[in-house]
């Protein structure tokens, strides 16, 4: 397997942090996007180069593995099972030895019936072992708009469309698995998966956790005291409440099912709970100063 330098290919150090990773991303990949580069294929392949570095780059464990292993480190698990194997067979005879790629091929060999070993290369005796193919990850940014209903989307992952449900009520940070289509498998192993993180920009006056949204609504001093009515915007529609006389600055109301969507459970919602603020008037005329303080007298 041909040695790919995937911190060459973003033009970073190996030092670089996770950061300095995600920023060299970013810059290259909207430089070589295929959207601005139509009928260039050099651009498209360039594209994929990225988009395959910054995978394993800004996954720490497959870091990890790719900064041991080079262009092996998809099998670090297998190899180093097999070292482990080959430590205890030696303790077991008494004797410590060193051993070379060319000896764990052959540890491999005996594991899985056949030439496939931790290094990408083929042996004509036996069957191949098989391998999963990698993990890609992606990440799709959207506003909490986008997740009030259930839609389809087709993302571009290394080039490929791929068309896909994104169900109501997902969350921000919350990773989704599609099965298939990650990197292809070795020796006609199944292929890896697509891992999509969210993350959810929230524009809205409302906050959300969960399935639950929180509001504040403002009502004016006369209604506080004295009751009445006031419309109040829900996520996707309004309402019209009652307001009791006496109401304190702070007190609290529910909508139940006008909340956001619940994940995975159609027609389903959390609530709405909403909290009062009285606002206090201002600029008031003398007439209107004159009243409150006859009010205060009487109290």
């Amino acid at each position: 397997m041909k040695y790919v330098d995937y911190y060459k290919i973003l033009g970073i150090a190996k030092t670089a942090s996770e950061s300095d990773i995600k920023k060299a991303y970013r810059k290259l990949a909207r430089k070589y996007h295929p959207d601005l580069n139509p009928n260039d294929k050099k651009a498209e392949a360039k594209f994929k180069e990225i988009n395959e570095a910054n995978e394993v780059l800004s996954n720490p464990e497959n870091r990890k593995k790719y900064d041991k292993y080079g262009e092996n480190w998809e099998h670090a698990e297998a190899y180093e099972k097999a070292n482990q194997q080959q430590k205890s067979r030696s303790s077991h005879q008494g004797h410590s030895q060193h051993y070379s790629e060319e000896d764990f091929s052959d540890f491999f060999s005996s594991m899985f019936g056949g030439g496939g070993s931790p290094f990408g290369s083929s042996r004509s005796s036996g069957r191949n072992a098989t391998y999963k193919g990698q993990d890609f990850n992606a990440e799709l940014h959207l506003n909490l708009e986008d997740v009030y209903k259930t839609h389809k989307r087709t993302l571009t992952v290394n080039g490929k469309n791929i068309r896909l449900t994104i169900p109501a009520g997902v969350e921000n940070g919350q990773v989704i698995r599609i099965k298939g289509h990650g990197g292809k498998g070795v020796n006609n192993g199944p292929n890896g998966d697509l891992l999509i993180k969210f993350t959810i920009a929230n524009h809205s006056r409302f906050k959300r956790v969960k399935s639950k949204l929180y509001c504040t609504v403002d009502i004016d001093l006369y209604t506080a005291i004295l009751g009445g009515e006031v419309v109040v915007n829900t996520f996707d529609s309004k309402v019209k409440l009652l307001i009791k006389p006496g109401t304190q600055n702070g007190a609290k109301a529910k909508l139940k099912g006008k909340g956001f969507p619940v994940y995975k459970k159609e027609g389903e919602f959390g609530d709405l709970l909403i909290t009062y603020q009285i606002k206090i008037p201002t600029n008031l005329s003398q007439k209107e100063k004159e009243l409150f303080e006859e009010l205060a007298k009487l109290k």
